[in-house]
């Protein structure tokens, strides 16, 4: 039988690879896109993305739906879902956390 890695909740603690020149991206959604996969693509290179699943992780007693980029080069991206682009123009920054909350605005400009 073959788990369905992004159906269960995540209790266990993201390990952020970060530092000088890398940083990272969390993105909070809601739970409608809880085993989606959000893209990502350096500013300008839209056909060269990689990708995270949503995933439920706990934030103190309640639920939260993530998507945890790290080692990111410090630069600007693109955030895809469904194919489309999202959010253009996101900073991430060297040694540095990014978040980008996509829970109250589903249909937010790109």
């Amino acid at each position: 039988m073959h788990e369905n890695y992004s159906a269960r909740p995540h209790p266990e603690y993201v390990i952020l690879d970060i530092g000088e020149d890398l940083g990272a991206l969390i993105v909070y959604t809601d739970e409608t896109l809880h085993g989606s996969e959000i893209e990502i693509s350096v500013a300008g290179a839209d056909d060269k993305r990689s990708h995270k699943d949503v995933l439920e992780r706990g934030i103190g007693d309640r639920a939260a739906f993530t998507a945890v980029f790290d080692r990111l080069p410090a630069g600007t991206y693109t955030l895809w879902s469904a194919g489309v682009p999202r959010a253009r123009g996101v900073t991430v920054s060297g040694g540095a956390i990014s978040e980008l909350d996509w829970r109250t605005d589903v249909a937010l400009a790109s």
